[in-house]
């Protein structure tokens, strides 16, 4: 059985969703995720290192990364082709004021964990 995939934290859904080049052919199509624009914005824009953007989406550094390498290869795709952008899809939750985890409770571990007696 697969594990169900944690979603991840974006800021706001993005108000621009597509870049389409100008004065040349338009010969495709490319799709960049919201969790990927997510992690471009985190890294690129605010300036983020790879372990800060990843607690702010609530994912792993490694999973931040990939996300950011595939993200960046879409871009790079559109821009060199001359193909559109879209910025659409993915597995992500819009994160709630003050930085909080959906619900605001953060991570809470369930039994079964080391240090093992009651408090």
């Amino acid at each position: 059985m697969v594990r169900p995939r944690k979603p991840r934290f974006v800021s706001a859904y993005p108000t621009i969703t597509a870049f389409v080049p100008q004065g040349v052919n338009i010969t495709g199509e490319v799709s960049l995720t919201i969790d990927e624009f997510e992690a471009i914005r985190l890294s690129d824009f605010e300036h983020l290192d790879q372990e800060s953007g990843a607690a702010m989406m609530g994912i792993s550094r490694h999973t931040f990364g990939r996300l950011l390498s595939s993200g960046r290869a879409a871009v790079a795709n559109a821009m060199v082709t001359g193909k559109v952008l879209k910025v659409e899809g993915g597995d992500f939750e819009i994160r709630k004021p003050g930085g909080g985890r959906g619900q605001g409770q953060g991570r809470r571990r369930r039994g079964g964990g080391r240090g093992g007696g009651k408090l």
